[in-house]
């Protein structure tokens, strides 16, 4: 094995941990046909039958934001977040992971641990109180809703740490993982 050869234990753990996001990010997809179906119902009825839902304005925001959410690890996999490449795409490999590396080490993970935190507060306490909505009729429970606020963190701190040892890596070695 030659000396710029990555460790095999740290591409399992990339590969691991990247086949997780991929994973994730397409069970998480279907989220989309419940919304779709619920929006769809509520405009037939709404137009069709002149009689709109109570149900589907919560409906559609929970799933939407869950969607939204739970789909971000599998963003950050594909490397869908935003990111200025005007300058990027013009920077060394080495240069490259040494930014990414930073930004992960001093931005992206303090602000997940504290979204995470924030947001397990958040849901914890909802799921104390079993609270529900009051923007219409219907009052649904938000708890699970709120719910998702940690598991979204949890799932994109777990991504953040493979791209982090990618960005490392690139750094380090100046060639990409």
């Amino acid at each position: 094995m030659s000396s710029d050869a990555p460790p095999r234990a740290l591409v399992t753990f990339v590969r691991t941990m990247d086949c997780f996001a991929e994973w994730c990010g397409r069970i998480f997809c279907w989220l989309i046909v419940p919304l779709v179906a619920a929006i769809t119902y509520e405009v037939f009825a709404r137009y069709a039958f002149r009689a709109p839902t109570v149900w589907s304005y919560d409906v559609a925001y929970m799933l939407y934001g869950t969607h939204f959410m739970l789909g971000a690890a599998y963003t950050l996999y594909r490397g869908g977040h935003i990111r200025t490449d005007v300058f990027y795409q013009n920077w060394s490999p080495r240069t490259r992971g040494l930014i990414d590396a930073s930004l992960y080490l001093f931005f992206f993970f303090p602000g997940m641990a504290f979204f995470f935190w924030m947001g397990l507060q958040e849901a914890l306490h909802s799921w104390d109180i079993r609270e529900v909505s009051n923007e219409s009729p219907w009052r649904p429970a938000l708890y699970p809703f709120k719910t998702v606020i940690p598991v979204a963190c949890a799932l994109i701190f777990v991504q953040g740490t493979s791209e982090f040892a990618k960005a490392a890596w690139a750094a380090l070695k100046g060639k990409p993982l």
